[in-house]
């Protein structure tokens, strides 16, 4: 192979890397921009949220890529506002269920955050000062939130009381309030019996007793039974979830990740398997590689039914046929004038 050859194909594969590159940042940056989140996409990993052990659209299994959209802890919805008949949120969804699904980091630490549903959210309502706010101190019967503003505008008060936006608990030393149906809507515990996590704890979940010691979401996986993130503290029975500093608390704003937007099904499978480790692909449905091989296959095919589609489309538009009739024009008038 000649020098120039070599060169040639060389710069052709160089072409064609910076075109790969290219095509890859400019994909990012559109999510970037749609989502307002770097990274902007999260891989599922375990099966805490799946509808059905086989797998659905629509729902969030193990190996579907998310969205995460960047927005403000005040604006995210709860189960609680979205199934109260009289909140003007009523009636809103997200992944196959009422209230936003949120991304967050455990207790506000580094690592594998969490991908649960927003259930409801404590918020201070009467504060008193602390009695010394460096080491947090607060009068009896309040407790130490971080994030709530204190009389001097200072994040950083005592509480004494909480609201509950879709409820009807204003006011409250502590939180309880059962999902029955009859205020705001059903949360069965029972409601994927045949293969989610743990016990039945009672028919419907049930928070008692609850104080938050501080402004913050209760968590829940759709698959797990009711068992809240936040222990059996907020919900008798839970199992919860740990960090070295112990159980996880109520999400603070400070924690938020993002709220999880669309689904994009199967193709996260990819990075669990190359990345190893544990759980991988353990969780991943049947249907979720059938529907990845299925997708890659359509792919490789396309080129070779587009190609020949292609190619019939061409010869049979009217602009080949008059490109064919001026190039046929073209070749008789330079044959006269060389004749001449």
């Amino acid at each position: 192979m000649s020098n120039s050859a070599s060169d040639s194909a060389g710069w052709i594969l160089l072409r064609e890397v910076i075109l790969a590159l290219g095509m890859i940042g400019l994909l990012i940056t559109g999510l970037w921009i749609h989502t307002d989140s770097m990274p902007p996409l999260v891989v599922v990993e375990s099966d805490s949220m799946i509808h059905d052990e086989a797998g659905e659209v629509g729902s969030i299994d193990a190996g579907d890529l998310i969205l995460v959209h960047s927005v403000d802890a005040d604006k995210i919805i709860t189960f609680a506002e979205a199934s109260d008949a009289g909140n003007l949120q009523y009636g809103y969804s997200s992944h196959g269920m009422y209230g936003d699904v949120i991304i967050y980091q455990k207790n506000g630490n580094e690592g594998t955050p969490i991908i649960h549903r927003a259930i409801l959210k404590a918020v201070a309502n009467a504060t008193v000062a602390a009695t010394d706010r460096e080491t947090q101190s607060c009068p009896a019967g309040a407790s130490w939130d971080g994030v709530s503003a204190d009389s001097d505008g200072m994040a950083g008060t005592c509480v004494l009381t909480w609201d509950v936006a879709g409820t009807s608990l204003v006011n409250v030393d502590n939180v309880t309030w059962h999902f029955d149906g009859s205020n705001t809507g059903l949360y069965p515990c029972d409601r994927n019996s045949g293969f989610n996590h743990g016990g039945i704890i009672e028919d419907y979940l049930v928070i008692n007793q609850w104080d938050p010691g501080h402004s913050g979401i209760i968590t829940l996986g759709d698959n797990n039974r009711c068992s809240v993130d936040q222990g059996g503290n907020a919900a008798p029975g839970s199992s919860g979830l740990f960090t070295d500093q112990g159980q996880v608390g109520a999400v603070q704003d400070d924690w938020l990740v993002g709220v999880a937007g669309q689904e994009i099904p199967w193709l996260g499978s990819v990075k669990l398997a190359l990345a190893g480790g544990e759980p991988g692909t353990y969780y991943v449905p049947t249907s979720s590689w059938v529907g990845l091989f299925t997708s890659i296959g359509i792919l490789l095919a396309l080129p070779f039914v587009l190609e020949p589609l292609a190619r019939v489309v061409l010869v049979t538009s009217p602009e080949v046929d008059e490109a064919k009739r001026e190039e046929a024009i073209s070749t008789i008038t330079k044959t006269l004038f060389e004749e001449e």
